[in-house]
């Protein structure tokens, strides 16, 4: 049976809530997210609309990390089992162009610790956003409250603005130069005409009002002439070909997850065209059961490195930057849970006029766009690594989870899942404790490895050990239900992991 939680060394311990039979619970990357989530809940709301509450706070909230103007995934479980995935990352515009794109692109330079990193941004950097129709596609197929109801807490959010809090001040400082780029981008990061540091509110008007369009159900897409008609001059008079085919033909797909069956428990993952969960079911799959011992992480290294060199060898990986993610997981009184990961890349810059939406940068990420920039044919869903995911373990408790993270997540959600399931660790102590990250020429450690284990790793491998727990290991916010009924929600404080518990 699962141990006891302990603190690992040298991390903080993370967010959690535990509740009784019949709770509902939400894990998320702000306060502010999880409080709309909540508020959902309480009118009634299922899983489904308090996730889509939440991360329509994030917009205001986690301004770098998520916008209407991004992609994402979300995995929905029914209380019966039934799981399903909708896909609405975004896609390659040109749809009906018979024009060439030119690549309207500004380099950007971002400063990450220890490294430099261009980043392409400026309206030729945009791809046809997808979480709007995402959103209220998973709403009108699943939610069960009144989109405005779900909406209320983000519009009043927008409206009277959210503190900015101190992990996404310091995430604004890392790509300060990308939302410098134009005055309405500088204007969703200033506070009174400055700067935002931490602590300050941070609103967006323009955002509310059309959240409030969207309540209203005057605003289903970005084809409606609200959002297209501000949006389409803003990308071809730059020289970008979003066209208005491309945003009418836009739709979010359902999608079968990849199962996967490990020790007792079934696992889904988000599939292709997505590449996140086709590696982590590939490394799971080729892994040994984990004992903890240092050779046993040793096979963890081999089978990540051996799956993502498999993917890359077959052209289904793309190694996704999206430097801009956030996850929610929710689960309601009734069962049904919800995983629900989405991106602005790195941000663009590119703010529509008049709506408060920061567009993302897809098609200036070098990683996504193997075949070159503009390389893609029209209309191409773009893929990603990330992968919301959803476990069953062989007790009966059903676990909600993703990450942030670029390509750290394949590794964080491979770890976090393997100490879950083969290692039975509580569920804070699986997503607390130290995390790898296998690159081609290193792995990338965090502090608190057993002495055993990194000496076999610096033996085998050349090591960077990070001084603490960081971002760059990206974010698992979980929330789980056990048989009994009753609910633990688990934030992640390397990316400010907040939650709550509803309780019947």
């Amino acid at each position: 049976m699962p141990e006891a939680s302990l603190e690992p060394p040298q991390f903080a311990v993370p967010a959690v809530a535990t509740g009784g039979p019949g709770s509902a619970a939400v894990a998320a990357g702000s306060a502010e997210a999880v409080k709309a989530a909540t508020e959902a809940l309480r009118a009634g709301g299922n899983a489904v609309d308090g996730a889509i509450a939440g991360v329509l706070a994030a917009c205001v909230s986690e301004v770098v990390f998520t916008s209407l103007g991004g992609g994402g995934f979300m995995i929905v479980r029914q209380p019966q089992g039934e799981i399903e995935l909708l896909d609405f990352f975004t896609a390659v515009p040109g749809v009906g162009s018979k024009s060439i794109a030119q690549a309207a692109f500004t380099p950007v330079s971002v400063e990450f610790p220890g490294t430099n990193q261009i980043f392409h941004a400026g309206p030729g950097s945009v791809a046809v956003p997808g979480n709007l129709s995402g959103l209220l596609s998973a709403h009108a197929a699943w939610g069960r409250l009144p989109l405005a109801r779900v909406a209320s807490p983000a519009i009043q959010l927008a409206i009277e603005g959210a503190p900015l809090e101190p992990l996404q001040a310091v995430v604004l400082d890392l790509v300060r130069e990308i939302m410098l780029l134009t005055p309405q981008s500088r204007a969703l990061i200033e506070s009174n005409g400055v700067m935002a540091e931490p602590g300050d509110i941070v609103a967006n008007a323009d955002l509310a009002g059309v959240l409030q369009l969207i309540a209203d159900g005057e605003i289903r897409s970005f084809a409606d002439p609200f959002l297209a008609n501000r949006l389409l001059p803003l990308i071809q008079d730059a020289g970008g070909i979003m066209t208005m085919a491309d945003l009418r033909t836009y739709e979010p797909v359902l999608r079968e997850p990849i199962l996967l069956e490990r020790g007792g428990a079934q696992i889904a993952l988000n599939p292709p065209p997505a590449f996140g969960g086709a590696i982590v079911a590939d490394a799971l799959t080729h892994t040994p059961t984990l004992d903890d011992s240092p050779a046993s992480w040793e096979s963890v290294v081999a089978a990540l490195r051996a799956a993502t060199d498999h993917h890359r060898a077959h052209g289904s990986e793309t190694l996704s930057v999206n430097k801009g993610t956030t996850h929610i997981s929710v689960t309601d009184a009734d069962g049904q849970m919800v995983s629900l990961t989405t991106s602005n890349g790195s941000g663009s810059g590119v703010v529509i006029p008049e709506t408060g939406i920061h567009l993302n940068n897809m098609l200036g990420e070098a990683d996504l766009n193997p075949a070159g920039f503009h390389g893609q044919a029209a209309g191409t869903r773009m893929s990603s690594m990330m992968s919301p995911c959803i476990v069953q373990d062989a007790y009966g408790t059903v676990t909600g989870l993703g990450t942030g993270g670029s390509e750290r997540i394949r590794s964080t959600l491979a770890t976090t899942l393997l100490r879950l399931i083969d290692l039975g660790k509580p569920l804070d102590r699986a997503i607390a404790e130290p995390r790898m990250h296998p690159e081609p020429e290193m792995v990338q450690l965090e502090p608190g490895w057993p002495p055993q284990a990194l000496d076999h790793l610096e033996t085998n491998h050349r090591i960077n050990t990070w001084p603490s727990a960081n971002l760059f290991f990206g974010g698992v916010h979980a929330v789980s239900r056990s048989a009994d009924g009753s609910v633990t929600a688990v934030g992640d404080n390397r990316r400010a992991g907040a939650v709550a518990v509803v309780e019947p």
